[in-house]
């Protein structure tokens, strides 16, 4: 197997999901693998979904993080 094989495969092992469990386009919050939403405190949470949430407003798909919980989710992607 290829390293790119694998690390899609790794990927989609990984749980995805928002923290209400509802669809993304729906609630406008943002898709991360479970272990990092268990790993962020409420404000965290909250600040990533609101910066989603203004990005979906404003037309975009593809909303960076806030760079401090960029940060700390990445280790889990």
């Amino acid at each position: 197997m290829k390293a790119a094989q694998k690390s899609l495969l790794d990927w989609g092992n990984q749980n995805w999901r928002t923290s209400s469990g509802k669809p993304s386009l729906k609630t406008g919050e943002r898709y991360l693998p479970a272990a990092a939403l268990l790993s962020l405190s409420s404000a965290e949470k909250a600040a990533t979904n609101r910066a989603k949430a203004k990005g979906m407003r404003a037309g975009k798909q593809y909303v960076k993080q806030p760079a401090k919980i960029a940060k700390k989710t990445a280790k889990y992607r």
